[in-house]
């Protein structure tokens, strides 16, 4: 799933539950991070959906103005046509009302037609469940040693001592980065989310992610002499029509990786275990082995739903709904909103750790759908696995800290009390009335 958008921390008192209700979508500014801190966004969504299901939203003082995708049909609709849409003008809303991505037609993401088919293909390669093999089996191990650590502390920040530590190790497995410099890529991408707030200088993130693209530039120079198995060595090594990728191509695919996966995996990772903690029948149902892990990984992914939107530009008039969309117009496609669609979900609202079926559009649809899909669900797994195995009670200690985004719904902050699992057949102390606490 790439991720081309920075996000920072919210304010801390914006992480208050919003009230549950919204105003009329003709009132509300999707371009605008503080949207998605105010208003809660079921009531949101619900509204645009029965009310307005491809919106116009109207432009700002310089941004133009571009179509909002409510429903799931429209939406899925719409991914599956790359004949009459593109995504080589960008993919979410915020480079959409530049005007241009600067990755365009060098990252899979934002190409389309031919190219896209061909690098996509050079990847997938890299991306067949039985060359994963061993790095999922490094994702399961890294998660329970995590995990140990954080029951074994009992209290910890669950972003900061466990997810952070994640995505990073299993996209630097499948990349091949050397152990020694993984722990620069966790600051680097840290000081990607360094804003504080929607005034503060985005000096900060700009650098950190050019030392990424600067790094993964040296490491693919590396690996063109002296070649592995891993990802990286495939984009460096390949071939299309006869000539090899371009330096940027490489790099980019890389970088896209890296932010892609490790965003996308710490929301999923967090939400589920705020859903799990929120929702003690469904945390109680997955102990007790009445669902799948596979099924309580889909609902969590449904839940969460990290990248809020994807977005495509019209390349032809196109009728949709009740409205047409012209040629050049800006196309945006809420999965937030879709993968609540009551029309396609039954009771969506609710959190359902079984729920069958489930045919969320948390990877997109289509020729675009996330070439990390997979790894994305052994991420989500091996947490629960591990939380379900390993964990008797998760208590959170405060309010999430929300990340000021339109784009993702993630979180920089989440204190909680993890309670270890007895062991099977040990005997609890005896109370004597005499204990402290």
């Amino acid at each position: 799933m790439t991720i081309t958008q920075e996000v920072a921390p919210a304010d801390a008192d914006a992480t208050a539950q919003p009230p549950a209700h919204a105003p009329a979508p003709a009132d509300l500014d999707l371009t605008d991070p503080q949207t998605f801190l105010d208003v809660d966004p079921h009531a949101m969504w619900r509204r645009f959906r029965s009310e307005s299901p491809v919106h116009w939203h109207p432009a700002g003082p310089h941004t133009p103005g571009f179509w909002v995708i409510s429903r799931y049909a429209d939406a899925v609709a719409v991914y599956r046509d790359n004949k009459r849409f593109t995504s080589e003008k960008g993919n979410v809303l915020t480079t959409l009302l530049q005007g241009e991505d600067s990755a365009s037609r060098k990252m899979l993401a934002v190409t389309d037609g031919v190219r896209h088919r061909a690098i996509r293909n050079v990847m997938l390669k890299s991306f067949a469940p039985r060359v994963l093999e061993p790095v999922v089996a490094g994702v399961h191990t890294h998660t329970r040693e995590l995990l140990g650590r954080a029951v074994a502390a009992g209290r910890l920040d669950f972003v900061a001592d466990v997810v952070d530590h994640i995505p990073i190790q299993t996209m630097g497995d499948l990349l091949d980065i050397p152990h020694a410099d993984r722990p620069r890529l966790v600051e680097w991408n840290t000081r990607t989310l360094a804003q504080h707030g929607s005034g503060d200088d985005e000096f900060e993130s700009v650098m950190a992610r050019n030392e990424i693209i600067m790094y993964m530039g040296e490491l693919a120079a590396e690996r063109r002499r002296n070649p592995g198995e891993d990802v990286l060595s495939t984009l460096a090594a390949a071939t299309v029509d006869g000539s090899p990728l371009t330096e940027d191509e490489i790099v980019l695919n890389a970088y896209s990786l890296i932010l892609g996966g490790d965003e996308s995996t710490r929301t999923s990772l967090i939400g589920g275990l705020i859903a799990l903690a929120e929702h003690p029948e469904q945390w109680r149902r997955l102990k007790a082995g009445e669902v799948s892990a596979d099924a309580a990984t889909e609902e969590i992914l449904r839940w969460t739903t990290p990248a809020m939107h994807f977005g495509r530009r019209a390349l032809v008039d196109v009728p949709l709904g009740d409205r047409v969309i012209r040629a050049g117009d800006i196309v945006t496609l809420w999965n937030t909103s879709a993968n609540f669609d009551e029309r396609a979900f039954t009771d969506p609202e609710s959190f359902d750790v079984g729920r069958s079926p489930n045919k969320h559009v948390v990877f997109g649809h289509g020729p675009h759908f996330c070439l990390g899909a997979f790894l994305g669900r052994v991420h989500v797994k091996a947490m629960v696995e591990a939380l379900s195995s390993m964990v008797s009670d998760i208590t959170l200690l405060g309010p999430p800290q929300r990340l000021y985004s339109n784009f993702v719904r993630a979180y920089s902050a989440l204190p909680v009390a993890l309670t270890a699992q007895a062991a099977a057949g040990a005997v609890p102390p005896r109370q004597t009335g005499k204990e402290t606490h």
